[in-house]
């Protein structure tokens, strides 16, 4: 199992760099996101899940190993990791034996929940007509 702490989030995930026009960056840092960044970064294949599930209260990691099929624990590590890093999750660890962590989502992640929801409703509606659609394309371009 892997240490909740033990990376470099910016090393091991893909880039977001952001700063807020008023705190000092690096030489090479971009001053703020693009839109085209934080739509990645929300967007992404498992953030969408992710953050619905943390906007319906508190969540613990098991649970959302659970209620996202396919993600590997790495890969909700680090999605969880970039979540906190870009203020959309707070992580909170309880002093208990073994420790406690839930994450919840800030208020502007909230903000997105109802877009987030009106997407994967909408993904839901239209998945067969969109594999039905992709089949008709590859025999006539096969």
């Amino acid at each position: 199992m892997m240490s909740q702490r033990n990376s470099d989030v910016s090393a091991l995930a893909t880039e977001l760099t952001c700063t807020a026009e008023n705190v000092p960056f690096a030489p090479g840092q971009a001053r703020a996101c693009t839109v085209r960044q934080v739509l990645d970064r929300v967007g992404g294949k498992w953030s969408i899940g992710i953050l619905v599930a943390a906007s319906n209260g508190p969540v613990r990691f098991t649970e959302l190993e659970r209620h996202i099929e396919g993600i590997s624990r790495r890969m909700l590590t680090l999605t969880l990791r970039n979540l906190e890093r870009d203020g959309l999750l707070r992580r909170t660890v309880y002093p208990t034996v073994p420790p406690k962590v839930e994450y919840t989502a800030t208020p502007m992640a909230l903000e997105l929940y109802e877009s987030l929801v009106a997407l994967t409703a909408w993904a839901e509606r239209h998945r067969r007509a969109i594999a039905e659609a992709r089949t008709r394309y590859d025999a006539e371009h096969a």
